[in-house]
Protein backbone atom coordinates (compact mmCIF):
# COMPACT_ATOMS: atom_id res chain seq x y z
CA UNK A 1 0.00 0.00 0.00
CA UNK A 2 1.41 3.31 -1.28
CA UNK A 3 1.75 6.05 1.57
CA UNK A 4 1.17 10.29 0.38
CA UNK A 5 1.61 13.00 2.10
CA UNK A 6 -0.60 15.82 1.89
CA UNK A 7 0.09 19.61 2.99
CA UNK A 8 -2.27 22.05 3.63
CA UNK A 9 -2.06 25.58 1.39
CA UNK A 10 -3.70 28.20 3.43
CA UNK A 11 -4.15 32.04 1.93
CA UNK A 12 -2.14 33.93 3.87
CA UNK A 13 0.56 33.38 6.93
CA UNK A 14 -1.75 32.77 10.16
CA UNK A 15 -2.19 30.11 12.52
CA UNK A 16 -2.80 29.47 16.14
CA UNK A 17 0.72 30.86 17.01
CA UNK A 18 0.91 33.06 14.10
CA UNK A 19 -1.32 36.64 13.62
CA UNK A 20 -1.89 37.26 10.08
CA UNK A 21 -0.11 40.69 9.28
CA UNK A 22 -0.78 40.45 5.46
CA UNK A 23 -3.93 40.47 3.19
CA UNK A 24 -6.85 37.88 3.35
CA UNK A 25 -5.97 36.41 -0.17
CA UNK A 26 -1.41 36.87 -0.14
CA UNK A 27 -0.84 35.94 -3.73
CA UNK A 28 3.10 35.89 -2.86
CA UNK A 29 2.70 34.12 0.04
CA UNK A 30 0.19 31.15 -2.02
CA UNK A 31 2.85 30.64 -4.12
CA UNK A 32 5.58 30.41 -2.09
CA UNK A 33 3.87 27.64 0.16
CA UNK A 34 3.04 25.94 -2.87
CA UNK A 35 6.04 25.71 -4.48
CA UNK A 36 7.93 24.56 -0.94
CA UNK A 37 5.10 22.03 -0.17
CA UNK A 38 6.19 20.90 -4.17
CA UNK A 39 10.03 20.99 -3.30
CA UNK A 40 9.62 19.17 0.01
CA UNK A 41 8.22 16.10 -1.47
CA UNK A 42 4.48 16.19 -0.83
CA UNK A 43 1.93 14.71 -3.46
CA UNK A 44 -0.84 17.02 -3.02
CA UNK A 45 -2.04 19.88 -0.35
CA UNK A 46 -5.70 20.50 0.89
CA UNK A 47 -7.52 24.20 -0.25
CA UNK A 48 -9.77 24.33 2.85
CA UNK A 49 -13.26 25.61 2.58
CA UNK A 50 -14.94 28.43 5.13
CA UNK A 51 -18.23 30.30 4.73
CA UNK A 52 -15.99 33.56 4.91
CA UNK A 53 -12.26 33.26 3.38
CA UNK A 54 -11.14 32.90 -0.24
CA UNK A 55 -12.82 30.28 -2.62
CA UNK A 56 -10.53 27.15 -2.75
CA UNK A 57 -11.25 25.94 -6.19
CA UNK A 58 -9.86 29.20 -7.89
CA UNK A 59 -7.05 29.63 -5.42
CA UNK A 60 -6.69 25.91 -5.90
CA UNK A 61 -6.50 26.54 -9.74
CA UNK A 62 -3.56 29.16 -9.17
CA UNK A 63 -1.51 26.72 -7.19
CA UNK A 64 -2.19 24.14 -10.47
CA UNK A 65 -0.46 27.07 -12.07
CA UNK A 66 2.65 27.80 -10.47
CA UNK A 67 3.43 24.40 -9.91
CA UNK A 68 4.23 21.15 -12.01
CA UNK A 69 3.80 18.44 -9.72
CA UNK A 70 1.89 18.97 -6.60
CA UNK A 71 -1.93 18.22 -6.87
CA UNK A 72 -4.40 19.88 -5.12
CA UNK A 73 -7.29 18.44 -2.72
CA UNK A 74 -10.09 21.49 -2.91
CA UNK A 75 -12.61 21.09 -0.40
CA UNK A 76 -16.04 21.95 -1.08
CA UNK A 77 -19.34 21.62 1.48
CA UNK A 78 -22.72 20.32 -0.73
CA UNK A 79 -25.68 22.55 -0.84
CA UNK A 80 -24.16 25.45 -2.61
CA UNK A 81 -23.08 24.99 -5.95
CA UNK A 82 -25.29 22.76 -7.94
CA UNK A 83 -23.65 19.35 -8.47
CA UNK A 84 -23.10 19.34 -12.44
CA UNK A 85 -21.68 22.75 -12.61
CA UNK A 86 -19.23 21.84 -10.37
CA UNK A 87 -18.70 18.50 -11.75
CA UNK A 88 -17.73 20.21 -14.69
CA UNK A 89 -15.81 23.11 -12.79
CA UNK A 90 -13.35 20.01 -11.64
CA UNK A 91 -12.85 18.28 -14.63
CA UNK A 92 -12.17 21.80 -16.26
CA UNK A 93 -9.51 22.30 -14.16
CA UNK A 94 -7.99 18.51 -14.01
CA UNK A 95 -7.47 18.49 -17.64
CA UNK A 96 -5.78 21.80 -17.57
CA UNK A 97 -3.79 20.28 -14.97
CA UNK A 98 -2.96 16.77 -16.34
CA UNK A 99 -5.18 14.76 -13.64
CA UNK A 100 -4.03 16.57 -10.62
CA UNK A 101 -7.25 17.51 -8.82
CA UNK A 102 -9.11 15.84 -6.14
CA UNK A 103 -12.02 16.88 -4.21
CA UNK A 104 -12.60 17.25 -0.64
CA UNK A 105 -16.44 16.49 0.83
CA UNK A 106 -17.13 18.81 3.80
CA UNK A 107 -20.84 18.71 4.77
CA UNK A 108 -20.36 20.97 7.83
CA UNK A 109 -21.16 20.29 11.28
CA UNK A 110 -22.29 24.11 12.45
CA UNK A 111 -25.73 25.13 11.04
CA UNK A 112 -24.60 29.12 11.84
CA UNK A 113 -21.40 29.08 10.27
CA UNK A 114 -23.33 27.04 7.22
CA UNK A 115 -26.07 29.87 7.21
CA UNK A 116 -23.63 32.39 6.37
CA UNK A 117 -24.04 31.02 2.97
CA UNK A 118 -27.50 30.53 2.94
CA UNK A 119 -27.82 27.19 4.04
CA UNK A 120 -31.28 26.15 4.71
CA UNK A 121 -30.87 22.36 6.37
CA UNK A 122 -29.98 23.14 10.29
CA UNK A 123 -30.26 18.94 10.69
CA UNK A 124 -26.75 17.64 10.37
CA UNK A 125 -27.78 14.02 8.82
CA UNK A 126 -30.65 15.85 6.53
CA UNK A 127 -27.77 17.05 5.08
CA UNK A 128 -25.63 14.33 4.71
CA UNK A 129 -28.62 13.01 2.86
CA UNK A 130 -28.06 16.17 0.73
CA UNK A 131 -24.45 14.87 0.37
CA UNK A 132 -25.46 11.64 -0.92
CA UNK A 133 -27.72 13.23 -3.64
CA UNK A 134 -25.27 15.59 -4.52
CA UNK A 135 -21.97 12.84 -4.77
CA UNK A 136 -24.76 10.72 -7.12
CA UNK A 137 -24.92 13.80 -9.19
CA UNK A 138 -21.13 14.70 -9.68
CA UNK A 139 -20.52 10.95 -10.53
CA UNK A 140 -23.16 10.90 -13.14
CA UNK A 141 -22.24 14.33 -14.98
CA UNK A 142 -18.33 12.96 -14.93
CA UNK A 143 -19.21 9.09 -15.95
CA UNK A 144 -22.28 9.41 -17.89
CA UNK A 145 -22.11 8.93 -21.75
CA UNK A 146 -25.05 10.02 -22.30
CA UNK A 147 -27.68 12.29 -20.79
CA UNK A 148 -29.08 11.36 -17.42
CA UNK A 149 -31.60 12.42 -15.53
CA UNK A 150 -31.75 12.47 -11.52
CA UNK A 151 -34.59 12.79 -9.48
CA UNK A 152 -33.87 12.90 -5.73
CA UNK A 153 -35.35 15.60 -2.60
CA UNK A 154 -33.12 18.01 -3.07
CA UNK A 155 -31.52 18.03 -6.56
CA UNK A 156 -33.48 17.44 -9.80
CA UNK A 157 -31.68 16.87 -13.40
CA UNK A 158 -33.00 16.91 -16.44
CA UNK A 159 -31.19 15.43 -19.51
CA UNK A 160 -27.98 16.10 -17.51
CA UNK A 161 -24.87 15.53 -19.51
CA UNK A 162 -20.97 16.88 -19.18
CA UNK A 163 -19.46 16.74 -22.46
CA UNK A 164 -15.30 17.10 -20.04
CA UNK A 165 -14.94 14.74 -18.40
CA UNK A 166 -12.11 14.34 -15.54
CA UNK A 167 -8.23 13.71 -17.40
CA UNK A 168 -8.26 10.43 -15.77
CA UNK A 169 -10.10 7.65 -16.88
CA UNK A 170 -10.62 6.49 -13.01
CA UNK A 171 -12.18 9.54 -12.35
CA UNK A 172 -11.42 12.85 -9.85
CA UNK A 173 -10.53 11.34 -6.46
CA UNK A 174 -13.31 11.35 -3.51
CA UNK A 175 -12.22 12.38 0.05
CA UNK A 176 -14.83 12.37 2.50
CA UNK A 177 -14.35 13.45 6.03
CA UNK A 178 -16.49 13.31 9.35
CA UNK A 179 -17.18 11.43 12.10
CA UNK A 180 -20.84 11.21 13.01
CA UNK A 181 -22.71 7.73 11.43
CA UNK A 182 -24.42 9.30 8.72
CA UNK A 183 -20.97 10.75 7.18
CA UNK A 184 -19.50 6.88 7.89
CA UNK A 185 -22.79 5.82 6.05
CA UNK A 186 -21.86 8.53 3.08
CA UNK A 187 -18.04 7.68 2.94
CA UNK A 188 -18.90 3.83 2.36
CA UNK A 189 -21.25 5.02 -0.77
CA UNK A 190 -18.83 7.32 -2.18
CA UNK A 191 -15.27 7.54 -0.59
CA UNK A 192 -11.99 6.63 -2.44
CA UNK A 193 -10.79 7.84 0.59
CA UNK A 194 -12.30 8.63 4.20
CA UNK A 195 -10.70 11.26 6.60
CA UNK A 196 -10.07 10.93 9.64
CA UNK A 197 -8.55 13.77 11.97
CA UNK A 198 -5.45 12.99 14.11
CA UNK A 199 -6.70 10.33 16.88
CA UNK A 200 -5.75 8.01 19.29
CA UNK A 201 -5.01 3.87 17.87
CA UNK A 202 -8.01 3.15 19.45
CA UNK A 203 -9.94 5.33 17.66
CA UNK A 204 -8.23 5.11 14.17
CA UNK A 205 -9.30 0.89 14.62
CA UNK A 206 -13.11 2.00 15.68
CA UNK A 207 -13.50 4.45 12.81
CA UNK A 208 -11.75 2.22 9.62
CA UNK A 209 -13.85 -0.82 11.18
CA UNK A 210 -17.27 1.19 10.65
CA UNK A 211 -16.03 2.67 7.62
CA UNK A 212 -15.25 -0.88 5.89
CA UNK A 213 -18.54 -2.20 7.23
CA UNK A 214 -20.41 0.93 5.28
CA UNK A 215 -18.48 0.21 2.12
CA UNK A 216 -19.14 -3.41 2.40
CA UNK A 217 -22.82 -2.60 2.52
CA UNK A 218 -22.61 -0.75 -0.76
CA UNK A 219 -20.45 -3.46 -2.73
CA UNK A 220 -17.31 -0.99 -2.71
CA UNK A 221 -13.63 -1.37 -1.85
CA UNK A 222 -12.83 -0.04 1.34
CA UNK A 223 -11.64 3.24 0.88
CA UNK A 224 -7.70 4.43 2.02
CA UNK A 225 -7.71 6.39 5.04
CA UNK A 226 -6.29 9.83 5.67
CA UNK A 227 -5.06 11.34 9.45
CA UNK A 228 -4.88 14.69 9.58
CA UNK A 229 -2.19 16.13 12.27
CA UNK A 230 0.39 18.69 13.31
CA UNK A 231 3.75 17.34 13.56
CA UNK A 232 6.03 18.84 15.83
CA UNK A 233 9.63 17.81 15.51
CA UNK A 234 12.99 18.74 16.96
CA UNK A 235 16.83 17.22 16.85
CA UNK A 236 15.79 15.41 20.22
CA UNK A 237 12.84 14.79 22.06
CA UNK A 238 13.35 17.18 24.83
CA UNK A 239 13.73 19.93 22.17
CA UNK A 240 10.36 18.54 20.50
CA UNK A 241 8.56 19.04 23.64
CA UNK A 242 9.95 22.50 24.92
CA UNK A 243 8.68 23.62 20.99
CA UNK A 244 5.30 22.30 21.98
CA UNK A 245 4.80 23.99 25.34
CA UNK A 246 6.20 27.05 23.55
CA UNK A 247 3.49 26.82 20.55
CA UNK A 248 0.67 26.23 23.50
CA UNK A 249 1.91 29.41 25.34
CA UNK A 250 1.88 31.47 21.95
CA UNK A 251 -1.33 30.10 21.20
CA UNK A 252 -2.91 30.93 24.59
CA UNK A 253 -1.64 34.28 25.22
CA UNK A 254 -2.46 35.41 21.25
CA UNK A 255 -5.88 33.97 21.34
CA UNK A 256 -7.99 37.29 21.05
CA UNK A 257 -5.70 38.28 18.01
CA UNK A 258 -5.74 34.66 16.01
CA UNK A 259 -9.35 33.91 16.87
CA UNK A 260 -8.26 30.17 17.39
CA UNK A 261 -10.50 29.84 20.57
CA UNK A 262 -13.52 27.87 22.02
CA UNK A 263 -16.56 28.92 20.10
CA UNK A 264 -18.54 30.98 22.73
CA UNK A 265 -21.73 28.78 22.17
CA UNK A 266 -19.98 25.77 23.06
CA UNK A 267 -20.84 24.20 20.02
CA UNK A 268 -18.72 21.13 18.63
CA UNK A 269 -18.74 18.62 15.71
CA UNK A 270 -18.84 15.18 16.25
CA UNK A 271 -15.39 15.66 14.80
CA UNK A 272 -14.36 18.02 17.42
CA UNK A 273 -16.28 16.19 20.24
CA UNK A 274 -13.67 12.90 19.57
CA UNK A 275 -10.88 15.03 19.76
CA UNK A 276 -11.83 16.71 22.88
CA UNK A 277 -13.17 13.24 25.24
CA UNK A 278 -9.34 12.44 24.03
CA UNK A 279 -8.02 15.33 25.30
CA UNK A 280 -9.52 14.50 28.70
CA UNK A 281 -7.67 11.03 28.80
CA UNK A 282 -4.71 13.15 28.80
CA UNK A 283 -2.26 15.49 27.01
CA UNK A 284 -0.18 12.72 25.95
CA UNK A 285 -1.75 9.78 23.93
CA UNK A 286 -0.21 6.34 23.05
CA UNK A 287 3.35 7.24 22.32
CA UNK A 288 3.22 10.85 21.29
CA UNK A 289 -0.01 12.21 20.74
CA UNK A 290 -0.61 15.49 22.32
CA UNK A 291 -4.25 17.44 22.92
CA UNK A 292 -3.34 20.58 24.50
CA UNK A 293 -4.17 23.10 21.22
CA UNK A 294 -7.42 20.72 20.58
CA UNK A 295 -8.42 21.28 24.38
CA UNK A 296 -7.24 24.77 24.00
CA UNK A 297 -9.16 25.95 20.85
CA UNK A 298 -11.95 23.33 21.31
CA UNK A 299 -10.49 20.98 18.66
CA UNK A 300 -12.37 22.70 15.83
CA UNK A 301 -10.10 21.32 13.36
CA UNK A 302 -6.90 19.17 13.24
CA UNK A 303 -5.24 20.37 16.20
CA UNK A 304 -3.75 17.36 18.01
CA UNK A 305 0.10 16.80 17.49
CA UNK A 306 3.13 14.18 17.35
CA UNK A 307 5.80 15.59 19.35
CA UNK A 308 9.38 13.96 18.89
CA UNK A 309 12.28 13.85 16.62
CA UNK A 310 11.89 13.14 12.63
CA UNK A 311 12.79 9.53 13.72
CA UNK A 312 10.08 9.18 16.24
CA UNK A 313 7.24 10.54 14.37
CA UNK A 314 8.30 8.73 11.35
CA UNK A 315 7.77 5.70 13.74
CA UNK A 316 4.07 6.72 14.93
CA UNK A 317 3.05 7.55 11.37
CA UNK A 318 4.21 3.72 10.33
CA UNK A 319 2.14 2.52 13.45
CA UNK A 320 -0.78 4.03 12.06
CA UNK A 321 0.15 2.28 8.45
CA UNK A 322 -0.32 -0.72 10.08
CA UNK A 323 -3.78 0.44 11.10
CA UNK A 324 -4.73 0.88 7.63
CA UNK A 325 -3.48 4.39 7.04
CA UNK A 326 -2.07 5.61 3.97
CA UNK A 327 -2.51 9.28 3.85
CA UNK A 328 -0.83 11.95 6.35
CA UNK A 329 -2.52 15.26 6.14
CA UNK A 330 0.29 17.41 8.05
CA UNK A 331 0.48 20.94 8.49
CA UNK A 332 2.72 22.81 11.31
CA UNK A 333 2.20 25.99 13.23
CA UNK A 334 4.39 28.22 11.39
CA UNK A 335 2.99 26.80 8.01
CA UNK A 336 5.84 27.49 5.53
CA UNK A 337 8.88 26.75 7.90
CA UNK A 338 7.06 23.62 8.67
CA UNK A 339 6.56 22.29 5.42
CA UNK A 340 10.21 22.96 4.27
CA UNK A 341 11.39 21.16 7.43
CA UNK A 342 8.90 17.94 6.92
CA UNK A 343 10.72 17.66 3.79
CA UNK A 344 13.91 17.59 5.36
CA UNK A 345 13.58 14.55 7.02
CA UNK A 346 10.10 13.45 8.51
CA UNK A 347 8.46 12.91 4.84
CA UNK A 348 11.56 10.94 3.79
CA UNK A 349 12.18 8.98 6.87
CA UNK A 350 8.53 8.15 6.94
CA UNK A 351 8.69 6.57 3.04
CA UNK A 352 11.71 4.65 4.11
CA UNK A 353 10.67 3.16 7.58
CA UNK A 354 7.38 1.81 5.76
CA UNK A 355 9.21 0.18 2.39
CA UNK A 356 11.19 -1.13 5.17
CA UNK A 357 8.28 -2.72 7.19
CA UNK A 358 6.71 -3.85 3.97
CA UNK A 359 10.23 -5.40 2.15
CA UNK A 360 10.30 -7.46 6.54
CA UNK A 361 6.73 -8.12 5.83
CA UNK A 362 7.46 -10.04 2.33
CA UNK A 363 10.19 -11.70 3.59
CA UNK A 364 8.13 -12.92 6.59
CA UNK A 365 5.37 -14.14 4.26
CA UNK A 366 8.09 -16.09 1.99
Amino acid sequence: MSIEFIGFITNNNSSETIVRSGPILDRPYIETVAKAHELAGFDRALLAFHSTIPDGLQVGQHVLGVTEKLKVLIAQRPGFTAPTLLARQLATVDQFSNGRVSLHVITGGNATELRQDGNTIDDKDERYARTDEWLDVIKAEWTSEKPFNYAGKYYQVENGFSQIKPYHPEGIPVFVGGASDAAIEVAGKHADTFALWGESYAQVRDVTARVRTAAAKHGRPTPRFSLSVRPIIADTEEKAWAKAEDILARATALQDKTGYRKPADGHATAGARRLLALAEQGTRIDKRLWTEIAKLTGANSNTTALVGTPEQVAEVFADYYDLGVSHFLIRGFDPLIDAIDYGRELIPRTRELIAQRGVAKGVAAE
